[in-house]
């Protein structure tokens, strides 16, 4: 009898009716994966441009390696293009395609930040011309007042690192090669004389054929205090490599001047008189200034092991939570705001790009440079560090806000946020006309870097992709002049200021480099990288002990 056909089950011609019955279960389960697959597929299609949603959790299926390689291709575009068109000078300018000096010579302003970042993408072919350059070209002997921390930082910190590469790094050409070292102490040696205040605070400049420090035309005469506070490492590097303790004796000696200042809760004001070695104002901020103060903190620990600036870093840290840590009104945003009249004077909710290197450096200061999973077993771990990481997480996604927010996918020097309660906001970020320039700075992808390594979550990864998108989108000139800065991050497409900054090579497209790259490569338990991204070694056996300490706190 034939069974009725709306009563049938079968599936006519399909495997299924033609498979045996403890077979079926396992058919069953193949539609369901398919089907999971292809939801997947939409759901990915979907979410791809949403940073926070299932990009979240597909990172490690990116092709990182090809990532790595398109950072490495931006930097080679913005190498030839200057190497062609403004070789030997200071300044390079994409759009009109010729370069411009800063001092009547050259400092190799360009060429000496870049070295590094060449030969950890071992494009040793291209280190060919700039060691030439350096040994034929480069002459400090010059009729020329240079600000001492921006050489510090850039050219000291530079020759040293190219110095330390070329030890440790297989593929470069030269290796121990001498010569990156002995213009570094030529250099240091012209920079002493900025020490040569009254108190030791360093002068603004120095005249690099004179040999004198020169005092800050602005602010009656203060220094920078982040300015002032961020040449120990180069010079303790420096120092540890010659034998010559004058470099790290009259660097260490800054942080005892402004020690003595006793700050409250570690918070320096942004101004330092150099005759006095006291504070001239009350501004308080993370931003210019400022920032790099609390960087050489961790970072000279880190470098030495010396617990005096860990000490200040944990005070300083406790500082900014309690005093500079705001949230928004509209989304519950954490970013950092500034006290132009001190501490207990009003909060103004105006967060620099350059402050989003404080994630990166909360999460180093709290592991070591260790993967989060690592240092959670160490016995000293606690409540106090996990809460620091949860900060660092949530600085991190306000500083890719920035990003996110504007129409280019580039963020804008400066942001402000709603934070006030009077009414519901419809936004969280305020991008003001004369703040909406991008200059191609690396603080995010400085911190998206470190924050990658340290916990090991893929959307880090993700965000930097996106922000590398955006910069080879909107910041590109024509197929081979090089990337420039912009002057507004909302309009598409920008209009562009045909400059492109040494730190683009030095910093930005280095990160981003290390980003995409394994972990074992260049690990933060080894090294540690100067304001500039220059990398130092950590130094295991100190031949010097800290030459002061905070009796008295």
């Amino acid at each position: 009898m034939a069974v009725p056909r709306e009563k049938t089950t079968a599936r006519r011609g399909s495997l299924y009716s033609r498979s045996p019955s403890y077979l079926r279960p396992l058919l069953r389960l193949r539609t369901v994966l398919v089907l999971a697959l292809s939801f997947v597929q939409v759901l990915f299609n979907w979410t791809r441009d949403d940073p926070i949603g299932f990009g979240h959790y597909i990172g490690h299926y990116s092709n990182w390696n090809a990532r790595r390689e398109d950072v490495k291709k931006a930097f080679i575009t913005s190498w030839d293009a200057y190497l062609a068109n403004a070789w030997g000078n200071d300044r390079y300018h994409p759009v009109s395609e010729r370069g411009s000096q800063m001092s009547p010579n050259g400092l190799g302003w360009i060429i000496v930040d870049s070295l590094d970042t060449m030969m950890l993408m071992n494009l040793t072919d291209r280190l060919v011309e700039p060691r030439k350059w350096l040994q034929r070209s480069l002459d400090y002997h010059q009729n020329q007042d240079v600000n001492t921390f921006e050489t510090t930082i850039r050219m000291l910190g530079g020759l040293l690192s190219a110095h330390y590469l070329s030890t440790k790094l297989p593929h470069v050409v030269s290796r121990r090669d001498s010569v990156y070292l002995a213009k570094a102490a030529e250099l240091a040696d012209r920079l002493l004389p900025a020490y040569e205040s009254r108190s030791g605070i360093p002068y603004a400049s120095v005249h690099l054929s004179r040999a004198k420090g020169i005092q800050s035309h602005a602010d009656g005469g203060s220094s920078s205090t982040a300015e002032a506070s961020t040449l120990q490492l180069e010079m303790k590097y420096l120092s540890q490599l010659t034998g010559n303790d004058t470099y790290w004796r009259k660097a260490e000696n800054v942080m005892k001047v402004l020690n003595d200042n006793r700050a409250r809760d570690g918070l320096v004001p942004i101004f330092v008189h150099p005759e006095s070695g006291r504070f001239t104002s009350q501004e308080i901020r993370l931003g210019s200034r400022g920032d790099s103060y609390y960087e050489y903190l961790v970072k000279q620990y880190l470098q030495t092991s010396e617990p005096v600036y860990l000490e200040m870093w944990e005070e300083a840290l406790e500082g900014i939570q309690k005093h500079l840590i705001a949230t928004t009104k509209h989304s519950g945003l954490k970013f950092v705001a500034e006290l132009p009249q001190g501490i207990g004077g009003p909060l103004s909710p105006k967060m620099d790009h350059l402050v989003c290197f404080l994630p990166g450096l909360i999460a180093l200061g709290a592991t070591r440079g260790h993967p989060l999973s690592k240092a959670r077993t160490w016995p000293s771990w606690n409540d106090r560090k996990e809460s620091q990481i949860q900060l660092a997480r949530d600085l991190m996604k306000t500083c890719w806000g920035m990003y996110a927010v504007t129409k280019t996918g580039l963020a804008p020097e400066i942001a402000w946020f709603h934070a006030d309660k009077e009414a519901l906001r419809p936004k969280d970020y305020i991008i003001k006309p004369l703040d909406a320039h991008n200059l191609q700075r690396p603080e995010t992808v400085e911190s998206l870097f470190v924050m990658w390594r340290i916990t090991e979550d893929p959307v880090y990864r993700e965000w930097g992709w996106k922000i590398f998108k955006a910069f080879e989108k909107h910041t590109k000139v024509g197929q081979s002049q090089g990337y420039t800065s912009v002057n507004d991050v909302n309009v598409i497409p920008p209009p562009l200021r045909d400059n492109m900054e040494s730190f683009w090579l030095a910093e930005t497209l280095k990160y981003l480099y290390l980003l995409f790259s394994p972990t074992d490569f260049i690990p933060l338990t080894e090294v540690v990288f100067n304001t500039e991204a220059h990398i130092f070694p950590i130094i295991n056996k100190v031949k010097w002990q800290t030459g002061w300490s905070r009796r008295g706190w």
